[in-house]
């Protein structure tokens, strides 16, 4: 029984609680999204009007289910494993709502907007930006801001599916199994390898995004609460792709505010995958890095 049991804690042992919360979010998830389509279907395609304006129309009712369907597996199989497998909350998770649990995620998307802004920034002065104009002279601005808020509603869902996930309760379970250090190198190897399906996917995506949650283990620890890392999550999303143009890991056809084009060295660049692809991830992860110490500094976490 030692085998599945630890004798100390009188609960399974960390790679059991990992396994079955696996199945319990691989189950939930294609069993919500499921129902979803099949209620689509016997409302014969009937949609909000919001889902059939702009270049979002065609794959917006079937990639928010998605996300929608990924996003409450997560949280459901979550929430059971950790109330009747962990023995533990779920709010210990990192999910405390504090007064400063807003003001977490907030500054996150803010932190986001300003490492995307130093990757746009630098690219833009090596040249290997060519802008093209501004969403709005490319599309009805109403239009616009429809597909705009859409993604974002999306990137609120990726943000806290994926921080929940593999900051939450992955990373939590692993550190507790077998340590931290192993705990972050091993969940930031399964954030990699769960984005090997994205298109343009390649060795550089495979390294950077490697990095990334490595950067998303040290912004959990800094603040010991989800919200920071969900907080930067949805902003590196929204501005890298909504904002700036740029690709988001490998997804194009966007909405965005910016409509430019990359050149350059695709190894720096990022090429078709966008800048987590390439070196020019690392001054905006160090910034990230910088501007989060700075921001424990000013707001220390209560004891």
């Amino acid at each position: 029984m030692k085998i599945f049991v630890n004798p100390l804690e009188h609960r399974l042992r960390a790679g059991w609680r990992l396994l079955i919360h696996s199945f319990l979010v691989i189950f939930f998830t294609f069993f919500i999204g499921g129902s979803l389509i099949v209620i689509s279907v016997l409302l014969r395609g009937t949609e909000l009007s919001i889902l059939k304006e702009g270049q979002l129309a065609a794959n917006s009712s079937l990639t928010l289910y998605s996300e929608f369907a990924f996003a409450c597996g997560v949280t459901i199989a979550t929430l059971i494993a950790r109330r009747w497998i962990d023995h533990r909350s779920f709010r210990s998770l990192g999910l405390h709502l504090e007064k400063s649990a807003l003001l977490d995620l907030v500054m996150g998307i803010l932190i986001a907007g300003l490492m995307m802004s130093l990757i746009f920034a630098l690219e833009w002065g090596f040249g290997w930006v060519n802008f093209h104009g501004f969403g709005w002279q490319f599309q009805n601005s109403r239009k616009l801001l429809v597909d705009c808020s859409l993604v974002f509603v999306l990137f609120v869902l990726v943000g806290w599916a994926e921080e929940l996930l593999s900051r939450g309760y992955q990373l939590q379970n692993l550190s507790e199994g077998l340590n931290r250090t192993w705990g972050v190198i091993l969940t930031a190897l399964i954030f990699a390898l769960l984005h090997q399906n994205n298109p343009a996917f390649s060795v550089g995506a495979f390294l950077g995004l490697f990095l990334s949650g490595l950067f998303f283990c040290f912004v959990y620890y800094q603040r010991m609460n989800l919200w920071l890392p969900i907080g930067i999550h949805i902003g590196w999303n929204f501005f890298e792709g909504t904002v700036f143009g740029f690709q988001v890991s490998g997804l194009t056809d966007l909405p965005r505010l910016i409509y430019q084009s990359t050149e350059g060295i695709n190894f720096i660049t990022g090429g078709a995958f966008g800048p987590e692809a390439g070196l020019i991830l690392l001054p905006g992860l160090a910034f990230g890095a910088f501007l989060v110490w700075q921001w424990g500094r000013m707001h220390p976490v209560e004891a």
